[in-house]
């Protein structure tokens, strides 16, 4: 039997991009990954398309497998072949079992390989502003488990000595037996007044922090619900978030945004969301598709050299077209005879990246000054190609007609509602969110297709966020509130408009 290969990956503590490249780049060629409650959702966007995803996360009281049948798991895969990815929180040695799995598969003779992780006993406080050593106030940090069985008769950590410890001291995975641990620090001599920060969903746009002393963080996580996953910070070092705290003082922080792009371009929208420390959610309502007959696109391909204008509408028609050409054994030296219009910086941008110059781009990203700017530049007769979806507006067709042009419109792609889950959606609603996406009429449409109209009510109290006027009209006739209008007609326009509605 041909034996797999195993690697144990430290997926860090929340925050998706604190993987390491290494880590990245075994998920990337991974068959199966096994991924842990803590390991960020979004990490498995980067696996290959048809690899098998398990759940193999524990929460407390709740475990989808016992260790030893995730030991079993990881087993079984390797021995079938497989190149297994065993995505773990943190680090893998740092609380997180992963000296049991590595030595499962050296009794078995299954190689395996350690990639290291950030652990979250580190990067967690960092991003609450409290560095775990610092000059003059902790010279040293101690990380113990604050998991122990409360009902064991004697205890594996000796409080004694963790009293006498002048250094930090992080506990992890610790919340139900905080006063325990605080009695027992307290007990052998911790001053109660002794500071003391705990921590939940870490380095997340969910991070939520209660701080106290030892005598009351027990009484503040209450009030403040704090719940699992947290961490807890004993030590002087939790006094310099007052000053250091720079993760919760993003402009978006905390605020919970729906994201409705397709699937391959929500991530640029998320991204900058995100860098702004809101909590980006993905949910597309529009998915493109290739065309089911190529004649009409083919047909003006095989003509290229007879159109004077080729007019992009959309990032998406430029990527299509270009897919199409290479597929007829064509490139851009085809193009020559041809002037490039693009809607929008976003269709520029890719259209520059493969090396062509674009002859106009309107100031106000709409069909309509298109034709504006165009009136003086093309002449009776001249032919123009324009490759666009399948349910664009009809509007530049008809205004470059009555300019006497002979206009060819292909659908170069096909928009679709994805295969959405209502019960889904429904659900990231009741959740909370207090913003909703939408980059273009369809996004709009679709969404309440998935969403259901009985169900609008949930949106009473969610700002609607639009990238341009033709937008806000399409969201406003099916039925709900504009709150929000880019002013420039982009990703960064709708971006900005957010942060200014609110700051």
């Amino acid at each position: 039997m041909n034996k797999g290969k195993v690697f144990l990956i430290g997926a860090g503590p929340g925050d998706y991009k604190l993987i390491t490249i290494k880590g990245l780049e075994c998920i990337q060629k991974a068959d199966v990954v096994l991924y842990d409650r803590l390991a960020s959702p979004r990490l498995l966007s980067f696996a290959k398309e048809n690899a098998e995803m398990i759940y193999v996360g524990k929460a407390p009281n709740n475990h989808a497998y016992t260790q030893d049948e995730i030991n079993e798991l990881i087993l079984q895969k390797a021995l079938e072949g497989k190149v297994v990815a065993r995505l773990k929180g943190g680090d893998p040695y740092v609380f997180g079992r992963g000296g049991e799995e590595a030595k499962v598969l050296k009794d078995h003779g299954v190689h395996f390989e350690i990639v290291p992780g950030i652990t979250s006993s580190i990067a967690v406080p960092s991003y609450a502003g409290i560095p775990v050593t610092h000059r003059n106030v902790s010279s040293s940090f101690h990380v113990i488990t604050g998991n122990e069985d409360p009902t064991k008769e004697e205890n594996v950590i000796d409080y004694e000595a963790l009293a006498k410890v002048e250094g930090t001291l992080i506990f992890l995975m610790g919340i139900k037996n905080l006063d325990k641990i605080c009695s027992s620090l307290i007990k052998f001599g911790q001053d109660p007044n002794r500071p003391v920060a705990v921590i939940m969903r870490g380095t997340t746009a969910n991070q939520k922090m209660a701080k106290g002393t030892l005598s009351n963080i027990y009484q503040m996580i209450k009030e403040n619900n704090i719940q699992n996953p947290s961490i807890i910070i004993v030590g002087e070092v939790v006094n310099l978030s007052e000053t250091l705290n720079w993760f919760e003082n993003k402009p978006l922080f905390g605020k919970k945004i729906l994201v409705t792009r397709t699937r391959t371009q929500a991530s640029v929208l998320s991204e900058q969301l995100e860098d702004l420390g809101a909590n980006a959610i993905e949910f597309p309502t529009i998915q493109i598709e290739k065309p089911k007959d190529y004649t009409k696109i083919d047909e003006a391909i095989k003509q290229i050299q007879k159109y004077k204008w080729i007019i992009f509408t959309s990032v998406n028609g430029v990527h299509a077209f270009f897919e199409r050409l290479k597929e007829l054994k064509l490139d851009v030296r085809s193009l020559y005879g041809a002037k490039l219009v693009a809607i929008g910086t976003a269709t520029q941008k890719v259209l520059e990246d493969k090396g062509l110059l674009v002859e106009y781009v309107p100031e106000v990203f709409r069909a309509e000054a298109i034709v504006e700017g165009l009136k003086d530049k093309i002449n009776k007769g001249d032919h123009i190609l324009l490759p666009r979806a399948d349910i664009a507006r009809t509007i530049l067709i008809e205004e470059l007609e009555k300019m006497h042009a002979i206009v060819d419109h292909i659908d170069i792609y096909h928009t679709t509602i994805p295969n959405s889950d209502r019960e889904k959606l429904v659900h990231i609603l009741q959740e909370g969110i207090d913003f909703i996406t939408f980059t273009s009429s369809s996004t709009a449409k679709n969404f309440i297709a998935i969403l259901g109209e009985e169900n609008k009510e949930l949106l009473k109290d969610i700002k609607i966020a639009v990238i341009g006027p033709i937008t806000a009209q399409t969201v406003k006739d099916i039925g709900m509130n504009v709150d929000i209008s880019a002013d420039e007609f982009t990703i960064d326009g709708l971006v900005n408009s957010i942060l200014k509605w609110n700051e």
